[in-house]
């Protein structure tokens, strides 16, 4: 359907990428994957005719549209919401006014018998035929139901989309795409700037697309829940996987390690070759075979490694100084901007080492409360931070807390206290956070997304912080520096607060849940997966009891329950719910302890494996082989926990 050949593209004489070729399919769900400025972006670009290629070419069979929806944009809107979505149907609209137009005339004229009268009536007959081919009676239904679902109510249909941040403004674009129903979609981080009940309506509409999708983004679940294939750029390359991204991640280790095996074996046997040449070589009763080994070695067709780009920031927190045992305490938490309340009656405790993840709609408070508790803004009621709490704070857009015309390294440097002030060890912080040599005297305003993110993350670690605050910290990392992110904070050992609606990585992140409401902040305890279940639970409770869903029921031969035994029942049930949450998290917990003891376990045998191990009385040896067996006897006993907590689940 789609077919991209022998891409290549140059940026200020560098190579991006090169002699890319792959076919996009009827249906296909694409995962452009790769490290930042890997060179995704421009192929979306390229692909969808937005920017011209060095060399190579897009082939598009007949009359298939391409909708693209960019990154970043800077559009100016003088439409309201429904108004600017209803853009799309511009032909419907041209066609249904030109309908009045002629039912204008019909009123008007009286020459029933000229060929201009007949001409009218055929014009006429064929708007209704073409009107009817694009379902226009359904045009505001359609808008309603995918403005809805991207997270817009209908009280903000009619409000002028200038007023909107650019996120909103955003998803406006996304429903027109959508609208428009291309056969071709081309995605860059669609979720960046949507909540977790939009990304899950995005996903079921996804899964029933009709047209083929080709998406860049960062968030692992979304991804594994609407790909069927992966396509990685790697050091100007593309790997072309047939499987969502977590089974490519496996695919590529498979690959990578047969050809491993196979370059090992092949190496082995040029080197019999070689040596079997360099010994014999000076013998004539051996030259024959000596040039028949040459010719052979020289026909021989070399394997090359694919090559993977490992590099990733590496960092860890530090200690956390000791805080009071309350952290943050809300009682009575008013706030509201003219006459839009945005945060009613907020009472709550946060207790130091709470892990706590902010979701909800956008809109919505949750940066707000960010910004009550960071103390950018004040509020009503009584809003205490505990003693000694020393906060940390990672804002949502990086450019309100880093200086534009400061450079990379003076962006530390102005904030560098203690051992931090010694230049060599900002740059190797700065190194960490994989900032080149080249890269400190860049001025913050010319860095790409995630190279701002990295700094903000860089700063963060100049303090020695109890409080973290992360105002969502994934939007601009990619696969690599979000698990190490997201391992640092789990080796963190203050409190979090974490706003994100990447549901990958908070889970087994965050131990509490605040879900923002229209009525109010809910609490709710456990990681983000246990929160979802009985989100999802709930939402479906809420559908069996619309109208739609109600049915009679049939006569029955069981005795109707009395109201008592109603009340046990829903009891009990919610009993079961609780402990099946309780008995899926254990099991998480106890897989994660099985696979982290099973790479221990792989490590040591690995160098028992070496026969230089065996040589001699080696203390290390003796003491690596207890170790070995007893954490053999720890999984084993994890083994069985996980037997048992597996047959609890199902039973």
């Amino acid at each position: 359907m789609f077919s991209v050949s022998k891409i290549s593209m140059f940026l200020s004489g560098k190579e991006l990428f090169a002699d890319l070729s792959f076919m996009i399919r009827e249906k296909d769900r694409i995962g452009l994957v790769g490290k930042n400025g890997a060179g995704k972006s421009t192929l979306l670009k390229i692909i969808a005719g937005a920017q011209a290629p060095t060399t190579g070419t897009i082939d598009i069979s007949g009359e298939k549209r391409v909708g693209y929806l960019p990154q970043e944009m800077n559009w100016e809107y003088d439409k309201t919401v429904f108004g600017e979505t209803m853009e799309v149907f511009k032909e419907v609209l041209e066609l249904e006014q030109e309908v009045k137009d002629i039912n204008v005339q019909f009123i008007e004229r009286t020459d029933y018998e000229s060929d201009s009268y007949s001409a009218l009536i055929e014009r006429l007959n064929e708007i209704h035929a073409k009107l009817g081919t694009m379902e226009s009676e359904k045009m505001e239904s359609k808008i309603e139901k995918v403005l809805k679902g991207l997270g817009f109510s209908r009280d903000e249909f009619e409000k002028p989309l200038a007023e909107f941040s650019g996120g909103w403004q955003m998803r406006v674009e996304l429903a027109k795409i959508l609208l428009t129903e291309p056969d071709l979609l081309l995605l860059d981080e669609p979720t960046n700037h949507l909540d977790i009940e939009s990304i899950l309506w995005l996903e079921e509409y996804f899964q029933a697309y009709p047209g083929a999708i080709v998406m860049v983004s960062h968030d692992r679940r979304f991804l594994d829940n609407i790909t069927n294939r992966t396509v990685e750029i790697v050091f100007g390359k593309i790997y072309d996987y047939k499987a969502a991204y977590t089974k490519y991640l496996e695919l590529r280790q498979e690959r990578y390690d047969t050809q491993i095996a196979t370059y090992k074996n092949q190496q082995k046997h040029i080197d019999q070759q070689e040596r079997f040449i360099t010994r014999f070589k000076a013998k004539a009763s051996k030259s024959k075979q000596v040039q028949s080994k040459i010719k052979m070695l020289e026909k021989i067709d070399r394997i090359e490694l694919d090559e993977f780009d490992e590099s990733s920031i590496q960092f860890h927190f530090p200690p956390a100084p000791r805080s009071g045992a309350v952290v943050v305490e809300a009682e009575s938490v008013n706030k509201h901007y003219e006459d839009k309340h945005v945060l009613k009656n907020m009472n709550f405790k946060m207790q130091r080492g709470d892990r706590v993840a902010f979701v909800g709609k956008n809109g919505m408070g949750k940066t707000t409360l960010v910004k009550l508790i960071t103390g950018e803004e004040k509020c009503t009621g009584e809003l205490t931070i505990g003693h000694n709490v020393a906060q940390g704070y990672y804002a949502q857009v990086q450019e309100k807390t880093l200086s534009k015309d400061a450079t990379v390294l003076e962006t530390l440097e102005a904030e560098a206290t203690g051992d931090w002030t010694k230049t060599n060890k900002l740059r190797g912080l700065l190194g960490a956070f994989l900032f080149r040599e080249a890269d400190i005297d860049k001025k913050v305003k010319v860095l790409s997304g995630g190279e701002k993110s990295r700094l903000a993350l860089a700063r963060l670690l100049l303090f020695e912080n109890n409080l973290i605050i992360l105002d969502e910290p994934t939007n601009h990392l990619d696969m690599r520096a979000k698990d190490v992110l997201k391992q640092a904070l789990q080796n963190f050992d203050g409190t979090l607060i974490v706003v994100s609606h990447d549901r990958d990585f908070l889970t087994d992140l965050t131990t509490k849940t605040f879900e923002f409401t229209p009525t109010g902040v809910k609490e709710h305890l456990g990681d983000i997966s246990e929160f979802l279940d009985k989100y999802k639970l709930d939402h479906f409770r809420e559908f069996e009891q619309t109208p739609k869903a109600e049915k009679k029921a049939p006569e029955s031969k069981k005795q109707p329950e009395t109201r008592g035994e109603g009340k046990v029942a829903y009891a009990d049930k919610k009993v079961q719910e609780k402990e099946q949450r309780r008995l899926r998290s254990d099991l998480r917990k106890c897989e994660q302890k099985i696979e982290k003891l099973e790479l221990e376990l792989a490590a040591m045998e690995n160098k028992m494996s070496d026969p230089s191990f065996y040589d001699g009385e080696n203390e290390a040896s003796k003491k690596l082989f207890f170790e070995h067996a007893e954490i053999q006897k720890n999984l084993d006993l994890k083994m069985q926990e996980w037997e048992v907590l597996t047959e609890k689940i199902e039973n």
